[in-house]
């Protein structure tokens, strides 16, 4: 009676661990909207310590590679995770993350040392027996439904089995990091999609406070555009149906920003070429691997090696080009594309506006010159000299000219 006393006041205590750990996580994910940092760390040690493990990590998964999120124990191992970065499991053989990734939910090796992986040599599980000593270990499926976004391990330096409670308790663990994960997500597109709000408004705003003055308005377009992708280099262009030329540019040295502003052919340029041809946008992946004057330009002074354009088109007229540079080869999301995408349809706005503000600017100017001049006919009947000044400066004001003449032609002395 007294044993089975003692393993009744056992299980109390280790139910009372498992439910005071899962609400200090839970306290954990509400003092940290959007953070997983300390919720996964948080979560980690918890799993490790009731697990009665050593060891632990946690990967966050993004359909290609494992990315590690944070990590737990023998600080050599830890280094080591961190510094090697993303993992790409292979599609064959017999790494725990590949298994995991190829579909396994709960994957538990009962000694590292016996399997294939690490035998045959395994950089990740060589990495986990000589640098943290793990023998034991268990990995969780992080799944959203049915989707994998990571995986959760933890392990122990001896041989020795887990308990159906404590992978059910790893299991709680793992679910809770979804939802973390979920609550995290929902709150960066929610501040996403505010900051994207507030920058287009603050766009129109620079429309509406200037109008017909397109450079404020480019400047703004660029650089909204820009810091909310996360981009230190690039430039807004316009298009004249031969040239490219730069009205607003960012992060570029003061030469490189000169020649684009002075403008360049685009007949071979394979920046430009498919924009002008009607594609969605132009998408270098490295600069490194054109042979084109003007890119190899970018990747020498500006240490340019991704480069996205994004067009500027009225109907199916091409204006100009977000062009969006990083000095890595970093892709870009369709998340980005779809921004810049929308702040290139600003820009067109705005250029609409300037045209319809300056053809109504001059219709009235010519409505008035002509009123004008047919006031000094009025005024003058039968004197032609201020009617003619009057035309002249007029017409010549109106088209920017600053010299000219009127002249009649008279008849010569006795001609019919």
């Amino acid at each position: 009676m007294q044993r089975r006393l003692d393993e009744c006041c056992a299980e109390r205590d280790a139910a009372t661990a498992r439910e005071a750990a899962l609400a200090e996580v839970l306290d954990v994910i509400n003092r940290s909207p959007g953070n997983l940092g300390p919720v996964f760390h948080a979560m980690l040690e918890k799993a490790v310590r009731l697990c009665e493990a050593t060891h632990g990590h946690i990967w966050r998964y993004d359909g290609e590679c494992f990315h590690p999120a944070t990590a737990f124990g023998e600080p050599r191992f830890v280094q080591w995770l961190e510094q090697r970065g993303p993992v790409r499991p292979p599609p064959h053989g017999d790494g725990f993350l590949g298994r995991i990734a190829r579909g396994e939910r709960v994957l538990y090796i009962a000694d590292v040392r016996e399997t294939q992986a690490y035998r045959s040599g395994d950089p990740q599980v060589k990495a986990l027996v000589e640098l943290s000593g793990g023998r034991s270990v268990i990995t969780i499926a992080l799944c959203k439904e049915d989707k994998l976004v990571g995986a959760m391990t933890v392990y122990r330096q001896e041989v020795r089995p887990f308990s159906d409670k404590q992978i059910a308790l790893l299991q709680n663990f793992a679910a809770q990091a979804v939802i973390a994960m979920e609550n995290a997500r929902l709150i960066t597109e929610t501040r996403e999609a505010l900051e994207q709000q507030t920058a287009t408004a603050e766009v129109l705003q620079v429309i509406n406070s200037s109008p017909g003055n397109l450079a404020p308005v480019f400047d703004a377009i660029l650089e909204k555009a820009h810091s909310l992708c996360g981009i230190a280099q690039g430039s807004l262009e316009l298009y004249d149906g031969e040239r490219f030329r730069a009205v607003a540019v960012r992060g570029l040295s003061d030469a490189f920003a000169d020649m684009l502003r002075q403008g360049y052919q685009v007949s071979d340029n394979p920046a430009t070429r498919p924009l002008i041809e009607g594609g969605r946008f132009t998408y270098i992946r490295d600069l490194a691997e054109t042979d084109y004057s003007i890119t190899r330009s970018a990747l020498e002074t500006e240490a340019v090696r991704t480069l996205l354009c994004v067009p500027l088109r009225r109907d199916d007229a091409l204006l100009g080009m977000i062009a969006s540079a990083r000095r890595e080869v970093r892709p870009f999301s369709e998340k980005e594309i779809a921004l810049l995408e929308n702040f290139a349809a600003q820009a067109v706005i705005a250029i609409e506006n300037a045209r319809l503000l300056t053809e109504t600017r001059e219709a009235l100017e010519q409505q008035t010159a002509t009123a004008e001049v047919l006031g000094v006919i009025n005024s003058s009947p039968g004197d032609l000299a201020p009617v003619f000044d009057a035309i002249l400066e007029k017409a010549h004001r109106l088209c920017g000219a600053a010299l000219g003449s009127l002249g009649i032609l008279t008849a010569k002395r006795g001609a019919p």
